[in-house]
């Protein structure tokens, strides 16, 4: 009986095996030229490529085809059927590159994800602002930054903490807002190890480290280290006051000159001193008073060596030396070296008195006037003598009373 030599010809043995392997070579090229095409693009910064990872035994499958008993039949001939070719090519991995394009700005090589991103980014660059609120005349460079803008305006806050119970226009307000009640200042400086809440945060304190101050205004140059500072800087000479108070209609450049205006009219005085008890309507106000129990004086002129509590008394000063009076009455022309003289003198044309006791009816030019008159009322002496323990009402009769102890001839009690 003679044996049957299932074996395929040796040639056709290879012609079926090269074939085979020849379509699988010429797949891999493809990917390897592919492959190349893609890191040339990467050099130049235009793509970034995620190509899909196949199984080892799929690769292994496809680097030796000969371990796969499905290209020929019990014959030795390479199976013809239309089943077994669509099997083969199902099984051969057609691996497609997902393609992400880097937009990169030319100005200043940041990379953006998007076409809008860098659109948008472009405006940090060119200063142009397309969205403006049709009831301020603001630009901003972006829709969503109008569209927080105009809650100022319709006093919509629909955000509130459920802790305290104080409402935010942005989720993002309410969300930075809630640290406070945590105490969470996940944001820490890497140059002097102080802690922030948010980002913002530690962005513009790392300025003071960098001394950097990139917002310029274009009218006088001067400039500043946050673009909001430069905001309320242009109204300056523009003369805006988009912040208006609902009882009394007075205008203020900023939502939080208006806020502590509004307390004039409600009497609160939310900051109070430890040492004293004596009660402020703004923080700032109280940090200068403690200074008056500290005796600190940080700024000094440099022309005289005269020290001040405050930056602002220290520049008023200043134009005692140099005789500058930079603002002038529009009616008369006279001119002041400080606003608050400016805005009483301007009373005196109009004959206004806003400022009125609840108690006894009487009016004021000044609030300042209206604050000392009031102790009238109620007995307040806030400023004592550190020498015999004596209390006044008015800190110019401390000032006068003081000069007994010194010695000076001009005093009067």
């Amino acid at each position: 009986m003679s044996s049957v030599n299932c074996a395929p010809p040796a040639e056709e043995e290879d012609r079926c095996w090269t074939n085979k392997e020849g379509l699988l070579l010429n797949i891999i090229v493809k990917e390897e030229e592919k492959e190349e095409e893609v890191a040339n693009e990467l050099d130049e910064g235009e793509i970034t490529v995620t190509l899909k990872e196949e199984d080892d035994d799929e690769e292994r499958d496809l680097i030796n085809p000969r371990k796969r008993h499905d290209y020929c039949g019990s014959s030795g001939e390479p199976q013809q059927h239309h089943h077994a070719n669509r099997q083969e090519e199902q099984t051969i991995p057609q691996p497609r590159p997902t393609v992400k394009k880097i937009h990169r700005c030319s100005d200043c090589g940041k990379s953006l994800l998007s076409a809008t991103d860098l659109k948008i980014h472009l405006r940090s660059h060119t200063g142009e602002k397309p969205y403006g609120c049709s009831q301020c005349g603001m630009s901003f460079s972006r829709s969503q930054s109008l569209k927080s803008h105009l809650t100022i305006h319709t006093g919509e806050k629909p955000y509130s903490c459920s802790q305290c119970g104080m409402s935010f226009s942005r989720s993002q307000s309410l969300k930075s807002h809630l640290r406070i009640h945590t105490g969470e200042k996940p944001y820490v400086c890497d140059q002097c190890g102080k802690r922030f809440a948010t980002s913002g945060q530690l962005n513009l304190h790392q300025r003071t480290h960098t001394g950097e101050k990139p917002c310029s205004c274009d009218v006088c140059g001067k400039n500043f280290t946050r673009s909001d500072q430069l905001v309320v800087h242009q109204r300056v000479h523009t003369g805006e006051k988009p912040y208006s108070c609902n009882q009394c209609g007075k205008k203020f450049t900023t939502q939080s000159s208006l806020k502590s205006h509004l307390r004039t009219h409600t009497g609160e005085k939310p900051c109070s001193c430890d040492q004293c008890g004596k009660r402020f309507t703004q923080s700032i106000h109280l940090t200068i008073h403690k200074r008056t129990h500290t005796g600190e004086k940080a700024y000094h002129c440099s022309d005289c060596g005269k020290h001040f509590a405050t930056s602002t008394e220290l520049i008023k000063h200043q134009r005692t030396h140099t005789g500058e009076k930079p603002y002038s009455c529009d009616q008369c022309g006279r001119r002041f070296t400080q606003l608050g003289h400016l805005t009483t003198h301007k009373q005196t044309h109009t004959g206004e008195r806003p400022y009125h006791c609840s108690d006894c009816g009487k009016s004021f030019v000044r609030s300042a006037h209206l604050r000392l008159h009031r102790r009238t009322h109620t007995g307040e002496k806030p400023y004592r003598c550190d020498q015999c323990g004596k209390t006044y009402s008015d800190s110019r009769v401390l000032n006068n009373h003081q000069k007994i102890h010194t010695g000076d001839p001009e005093s009067v009690e």
